[in-house]
């Protein structure tokens, strides 16, 4: 009767996501205790000296005693009155991230920054090879070190979501993986 007949086989199913949510520790602090040998061990405070300033950095030295991101610049000085504090410089720390995604750009092109200090990476098909993203992670993480003398911290799942909260499990200087059959214990 003219009508054809379509079989219907079982479609390929797309690989597991690979992605890895890379994290500069300390970012702007890190990056001044590198440039100036002097600071480092020392609680350093990324932040304009200002009435309605705001912490942009702090070292781990200075967040040992509670300052974080966005806190007062005048209560992370009542928290920290040794610190040191440094006038963010920008234009240093983006010629810093734009080195780290130089790196992200040899295993991946799928690279989605978020900040200065932090990207996404889809490694499900990398560029080397690699055939586990933790191997990805951890590459990347020494090729970091390696280069720009900065740890990274790197969180390895199935989706972006996950990745991010991995990589804050064990900061500073860490690498922790969530695999698909880990999500629902883990969550």
């Amino acid at each position: 009767d003219g009508r054809s007949l379509r079989i219907i086989v079982n479609p390929p199913v797309p690989p597991q996501r690979k992605i890895v949510h890379v994290d500069m520790d300390a970012f702007y602090a890190s990056v001044e205790q590198r440039d100036r040998p002097e600071l480092r061990g020392r609680p350093v405070i990324v932040a304009w000296r200002a009435k309605r300033s705001v912490v942009c950095a702090a070292s781990y030295e200075a967040r040992s005693v509670g300052v974080h991101s966005a806190m007062p610049t005048a209560r992370a000085e009542r928290l920290c009155p040794d610190a040191v504090f440094i006038a963010p410089d920008f234009t240093r720390y983006r010629a810093v991230s734009m080195q780290v995604r130089t790196i992200f750009r040899r295993y991946t092109d799928r690279v989605e920054p978020l900040s200065l200090d932090e990207a996404y990476l889809d490694v499900t098909r990398n560029k080397q090879g690699i055939p586990t993203a933790t191997d990805v992670a951890r590459c990347i993480r020494a090729d970091i070190k390696a280069e720009t003398e900065l740890v990274a911290s790197a969180g390895v799942a199935p989706n972006k979501f996950l990745a991010k909260i991995a990589s804050d499990w064990r900061k500073p200087n860490g690498l922790f993986v969530i695999r698909p059959h880990e999500v629902e214990a883990f969550l």
